[in-house]
């Protein structure tokens, strides 16, 4: 019998510790981008039984309140008790922050070259699309992330009984028949209340979150579904698992069906590119799939710490593209600018807009108007590549 082709990826709810973690982060930069647009912030928060420690640098003419910040953001997650894990109104919060490095501030501030600000820092950078879903987004990914917001959203209605904040959800995609993805397996673990109805919390999970979502993404409804495999998950939260931010860079992006460069979003301004080249990067490969040049593409990008141009540039459409890939990377650099400067500009990185997106995906978030998931500049490609071959470039 021949193996199945499968693929997995997971996501994890806003109540999941390293989530929460991520919220804070980047409730504390919108705050400071909110009072002062050239805020630099690095914002890295530790969660752990009913405490939250909140440490970095920043360097901001904004008065913020971070432990207010932190509490609140608790609270609207569903943080009220403390045998949830945590409960916002009552748990220790320290604040732990100092200033930018005047190293690291005089590489961003002063360019080796005539852009005005260099690389926050050296790294690789991945952005993806693909026309697999509408989002231009992996299916199980997409398909995971809906799975967890449903389960919170329902939760925070109080239409879901017995369930507490912390979610995490797993979905295997079948992709033996060529263009015909099923589902394969459907994995669910939500905290509950210690005493609940068993049988009718996995009835409702099984019906009304995995089954419904399945229906809106149009796929099979016979599959293998799991949910809480060991039985019970009543302690969870901080208390179950320390959290911390960017360490779910993978539910951040792509569900593991793309590369990932290693750094983290949550918490850091647009001058570090580990975000806004990241950001960067899934715009141009969206344009360029919606474009029809390709169905499928990764970009990379790679930086040096003051620097302001890319070190490199490179480009993977997997065998789909429509049009020579070397006439593709001529378009991108006639249309995008790509230093951190650039980027900043193009994706309107100086406002506060982060917090929305620390939980459930940075991209595909067809829900939020993020300038990095707009498609207009596909007809600027579309001249430029038009330009290339009147020209005959590189001929």
């Amino acid at each position: 019998m021949a193996e199945k082709v499968l693929f997995t990826s997971e996501s994890v709810s806003e109540g999941h510790p390293d989530k929460i973690a991520d919220l804070i982060s980047d409730a504390v930069l919108d705050a400071a981008l909110e009072q002062d647009a050239y805020s630099r912030v690095a914002c890295e928060v530790f969660t752990t039984t009913n405490t939250v420690i909140v440490g970095g640098e920043i360097t901001t003419k904004a008065d913020l309140n971070i432990e207010k910040i932190a509490r609140e953001t608790l609270i609207e997650i569903g943080y009220t008790d403390e045998r949830f894990g945590i409960d916002g109104r009552t748990c220790d919060v320290q604040v732990l922050v100092h200033t930018q490095s005047p190293d690291i501030a005089m590489g961003v501030d002063a360019s080796s070259d005539t852009k005005e600000i260099g690389a926050g820092d050296q790294g690789i950078m991945f952005g993806f699309a693909t026309d697999e879903t509408d989002s231009l987004m992996p299916l199980a990914i997409e398909m995971a992330h809906s799975l967890v917001k449903r389960a919170s959203q329902l939760r925070k209605r109080n239409a879901f009984k017995w369930a507490r904040p912390d979610m995490k959800s797993q979905v295997t995609i079948d992709y033996t028949v060529p263009n015909q993805p099923r589902i394969d397996t459907v994995l669910m673990s939500i905290q509950h209340d210690e005493y609940f109805d068993k049988e009718a919390f996995e009835a409702f999970v099984s019906e009304e979150i995995i089954k419904q979502t399945a229906r809106d993404f149009k796929l099979n409804d016979s599959f293998r579904i799991l949910i809480n495999p060991t039985g019970r998950f009543v302690v969870g939260g901080p208390h179950g698992d320390a959290g911390l931010t960017g360490r779910k860079i993978i539910v951040d992006t792509y569900g593991g069906a793309a590369k990932h460069g290693g750094g983290a979003f949550s918490g850091k301004d647009c001058t570090k590119v580990d975000r806004s080249a990241a950001y960067a990067a899934r715009y141009v490969a969206k344009n360029i799939v919606v474009a029809g040049f390709a169905k499928k593409c990764e970009l990379q990008l790679s930086y040096a710490i003051g620097v302001s141009e890319p070190i490199s540039i490179a480009l993977d459409t997997f065998g789909t593209e429509t049009v020579p890939v070397e006439q593709l990377l001529h378009a991108i650099r006639q249309v995008f600018d790509l230093t951190p400067s650039g980027i900043i500009k193009m994706l309107d990185l100086r406002k506060p807009q982060y917090k929305q997106v620390a939980a459930y995906g940075h991209f595909g978030r067809n829900d939020l108007n993020v300038p990095w998931e707009r498609t207009d500049q596909v007809e600027r490609l579309k001249e430029a590549l038009a330009i290339y071959e009147v020209a005959g470039v590189g001929q």
